[in-house]
């Protein structure tokens, strides 16, 4: 399973939900997870460089304290757990039952379509 992240406009979240409960429903494996910004600057606002920088260390080193991942990417644990908290919150990062944090995901893309029609 894959997360995929783009640009769309606020109302067709809807439309991508639906289509996944319909995909999940008539299929027996997982469905990809989507996650929808309205602009490009909102997107690498909160998936800033060193957002997707702790992904990239997750997945390489699998689940972790927030502690040792502060240790291991030498970056301020007070930096690291808010950075952690904005990725839990947009379903990028989940813990286990010991509050270890890790990414669910095989691999995380980010798509731009910039020639994109405005309605």
């Amino acid at each position: 399973m894959k997360a995929i992240i783009d640009i769309a406009p606020r109302a067709s979240v809807f439309a991508v939900a639906r289509a996944q409960i319909s995909k999940a429903q008539t299929q027996r494996k997982p469905v990809d997870y989507h996650l929808s910004f309205e602009s490009a600057r909102t997107l690498f606002s909160e998936l800033s460089p060193a957002r997707i920088d702790l992904l990239e260390s997750l997945r390489r080193t699998g689940p972790s304290s927030v502690y040792a991942l502060a240790k291991a990417t030498q970056r301020n644990y007070s930096n690291v757990h808010t950075d952690i908290a904005k990725l839990e919150e947009h379903g990028l990062v989940e813990r286990t039952q010991d509050d270890a944090v890790f990414v669910p995901f095989d691999a995380v893309e980010i798509r731009l379509d910039l020639f994109r029609k405005v309605a």
